[in-house]
């Protein structure tokens, strides 16, 4: 069983990998992906609401994402917010469905994609390698009192185990999703 001291370190470190999951299930591929509508809200009586919750998203074609809302009066209201958001894709609608097409990607586009992905996947492990000195560092405060250096020095070691894993578990995520990327 893990340490209670060593958990919330732990804790921190899955939060960063989840957040890096999260942001890489953002970026498109070539492909249509619904989860790039995450970041996108929608003024639902008032009250800005995922455009999952305000529609059915599906994916009837590799290439092409559609959503139709259960309030045909909420079409215009999505395919403005999809107009006016960063994910680059031109809604059309038919007055009952909004189609977003993902056009082909070019090879430079993922190249470019590719060295975000990078980037990004970096970015997490030097949080990762932070939090794993913010754990050390509150060992060795420890070790100078309430525990014995030795059991500090456990700790350190299961600290740097736990940084381990994340960067393999973080470098295995970049390696799919560029793969995923350069896949035509």
């Amino acid at each position: 069983m893990m340490d209670e001291r060593i958990k919330v370190y732990d804790q921190k470190m899955t939060k960063t990998y989840n957040n890096l999951l999260e942001e890489l299930g953002t970026i498109r591929a070539g492909r249509a992906n619904p989860n790039i509508l995450n970041k996108i809200r929608v003024d639902y009586y008032g009250t800005p609401t995922p455009i999952q919750q305000v529609g059915n998203v599906t994916v009837p074609e590799p290439r092409v994402l559609q959503i139709q809302p259960w309030e045909p009066s909420m079409v215009k209201v999505i395919e403005k917010e999809i107009m006016t958001s960063d994910i680059g894709i031109h809604p059309t609608d038919d007055g009952r469905v909004i189609r977003l097409v993902f056009p082909e990607l070019t090879e430079e586009r993922r190249k470019d994609l590719v060295k975000d992905v990078k980037k990004k996947g970096e970015a997490s492990k030097v949080a990762i390698r932070n939090i794993r000195r913010d754990a050390v560092d509150a060992f060795k405060k420890l070790g100078k009192g309430e525990i014995s250096e030795d059991e500090a020095k456990n700790l350190s070691d299961e600290a740097q185990k736990l940084t381990d894993k994340y960067t393999k578990d973080i470098d295995r995520a970049v390696e799919e999703k560029s793969k995923e990327i350069l896949t035509v």
